[in-house]
């Protein structure tokens, strides 16, 4: 047999063992795979971890801050009601005295003497109309002479009277209790009506001047808490507001106000600058949350609150807003549990594991 006869049975016999084998995989490809081929399940996510904080009902306070101006309980310039010499000076200064001490006096020597006259003079007229009186019983005199003693009398009276008024401006009293300021006269100085003397203040209590926006007014009750601090003084004082003026200041759109403050050991001084720290309300059992789990919507505001190990949407309604929190008014309750980290990760329905704030 030649050499191209025995070359070309081998090549048949390859090419018939190659599609043999071809049609033999094609064949075991097209069978159904077993039950070991097919794919599982997928694994689920693990939870996501996040900070959360428990619902705590607390007392919240909107406050509002302001500038005042302490003044005394009661205060008056001491000035003389006339002009005359000062004779007598009857006060320390800086000592406390009481309503009705005699501060200061003025001559009224020439005032005692008309004083003096006058009684002179009523009793005369008294005497007058008595004797008339009495032959006026067994008619002696007529009505008319009866008349004129009696009106003579009434005019002395008068006389009197006006003298010893006269007498009293010629002495300060002290109008209440008080402490005497620094006085400005000396004995034996004339002072008239403009002249200043010293000052008188009651400081047991002291009053707070203060102001606040218009916008504010409708909020403002009477006895709302307020709390101050002074220069110098590292405590705060606390006082509360008793009136305030029925009218809006046209020109600085304010409302202003007076409290009523303490002065424990007169350590509160009148005119004192004040920084004011004013109540406008207190809620007793407000629900706050950290301001940054509050997420803002289109329309609406929403919270993740945990539910059975998931995370689930709160819509809620929110009120006064705080340096670090934000109150809620809707939508939540005490002892909810909040989501405050990883809001941007968290979907309702998603499995978390929450570590609580300050737990």
């Amino acid at each position: 047999m030649s050499r191209f006869i025995l070359g070309g049975l081998l090549l048949a016999v390859a090419l018939g063992a190659g599609a043999a084998g071809y049609w033999a995989r094609g064949a075991a490809s097209m069978r159904p795979a077993g039950p070991a081929a097919r794919p599982g399940p997928a694994p689920a996510p693990p939870p996501l971890a996040v900070q959360a904080v428990r619902l705590e009902p607390v007392l919240l306070a909107e406050r509002v801050s302001a500038t005042g101006t302490l003044r005394p309980a009661e205060s008056v310039e001491l000035q003389a009601e006339t002009n005359g010499k000062v004779v007598g000076i009857h006060f320390t200064e800086g000592s406390r005295v009481r309503r009705g001490d005699l501060l200061l006096k003025i001559n009224d020597a020439e005032l005692r003497a008309s004083l003096s006259r006058a009684v002179f003079r009523r009793e005369l007229a008294a005497v007058r109309e008595r004797r008339l009186a009495t032959l006026l019983d067994k008619g002696g005199v007529n009505q008319q002479d009866y008349d004129n003693a009696v009106n003579e009398l009434n005019v002395q009276r008068a006389e009197v009277d006006l003298i010893e008024a006269q007498i009293a401006k010629t002495e300060i009293r002290a109008p209440f209790d008080g402490v005497v300021g620094l006085r400005f006269v000396s004995e034996g100085a004339y002072v008239s009506p403009a002249s200043r003397i010293a000052t008188l203040q009651d400081v047991s209590s002291l009053k707070l001047d203060f102001t606040l926006p218009e916008k504010y007014a409708p909020r403002v009750r009477l006895g709302s808490p307020l709390s101050f601090t002074l220069a110098g003084e590292g405590a705060a004082f606390s006082g509360e507001v008793y009136a305030l003026e029925p009218r809006i200041d046209a020109a600085t759109r304010t409302l202003l106000l007076r409290a009523r403050v303490g002065n424990p050991g007169g350590r509160l001084q009148p005119g004192a600058f004040a920084n004011v720290d004013f109540t406008l309300a207190a809620v007793d059992d407000a629900i706050l949350v950290p301001a940054g789990a509050v997420v803002p919507g289109l329309v609406e505001k929403n919270v993740f609150v945990i539910e059975q190990g998931k995370a689930a949407r709160r819509t809620v309604v929110t009120g006064t807003r705080t340096e670090k929190a934000v109150q809620v008014v809707e939508g939540l309750r005490a002892g909810d549990i909040v989501i405050t980290s990883g809001l941007q990760q968290v979907r309702a329905g998603q499995a978390v594991v929450a570590r609580l704030e300050g737990g």
